[in-house]
C-alpha cells in the first residue's frame, strides 16, 4: 500500500512497516511514552506529559527509536503493510 494509507493504518493504533527496510521484524507504531537508558545507567519512562503528544517509534535490528521521519523514499514507496502483532 502507499504511505498515506498506512499512515491511515498508523493512526488507527496499528503497526506498519516496508517490505524495502532491510532487516527482518522492523516497523513503526505510534506511542505516548517510551522508555529511556539514562547516561546513569537508571531507567527513566518519558510518559505523554513529558513528552507531549504522540511520537512515531521505529522498532529496527537495534532496539527502538524515538521520533522516526519518513524519508522522501518512505513516502513515495508502495510497499507497505499492516504488521499482524505476534
Amino acid at each position: 500500500m502507499e504511505f498515506w494509507r498506512a499512515f491511515r493504518e498508523l493512526l488507527q493504533g496499528k503497526r506498519v512497516s516496508r517490505r524495502g527496510w532491510n532487516g527482518k521484524g522492523q516497523w513503526i507504531e505510534l506511542a505516548t511514552s517510551a522508555y529511556y537508558i539514562k547516561s546513569d545507567g537508571t531507567c527513566f519512562k518519558a510518559t505523554n506529559e513529558e513528552i507531549g503528544s504522540r511520537f512515531i517509534l521505529f522498532h529496527g535490528t537495534l532496539g527502538d527509536q524515538v521520533g522516526w521521519l519518513a524519508s522522501q523514499g518512505d513516502m513515495l514507496a508502495s510497499d507497505w503493510y499492516v504488521v499482524e502483532e505476534e
